[in-house]
């Protein structure tokens, strides 16, 4: 199993930056796939980005094109979420998620598709 704790959350005016962290401990982070997800008030729980064990390969929703970078650092088991040009619509608590993935398999934008979640950090961004 792996254990995920996100941090980096914060409120930030429409326009601005922020990067989460998400720390993973337990088995070891390369075995497993990274997704970041977010929830807003009262909607559901929705995909934001994905990236492969070994980073080679990257999927992001069509709402973070172009604005969110995802990455991780293996050796340091971390994962990050880059968020630039944040607009009010972004925000929502934002979660890690990991898949355990030995093998090569295609990147999963599904909910269902994560056992291992973190707790969630808020961002809130103001107009």
């Amino acid at each position: 199993q792996v254990q995920l704790i996100e941090s980096g959350g914060g409120l930030l005016q429409a326009g601005g930056s922020l990067r989460l962290s998400c720390a993973a401990s337990g088995r070891p982070f390369s075995d497993y796939a990274m997704a970041w997800f977010r929830q807003a008030l009262g909607k559901e729980r929705e995909f934001v980005a994905a990236i492969n064990p070994s980073a080679s390969r990257i999927n992001y929703a069509d709402s973070a094109k172009g604005r969110f970078t995802i990455s991780r650092d293996n050796a340091k088991n971390m994962g990050y979420l880059q968020m630039n040009s944040l607009k009010p619509e972004d925000t929502a608590v934002y979660y890690c998620a990991a898949d355990f993935t030995p093998f090569p398999a295609p990147l999963r934008v599904g909910v269902s598709n994560y056992a291992y979640w973190g707790q969630g950090t808020q961002v809130t961004v103001s107009s």
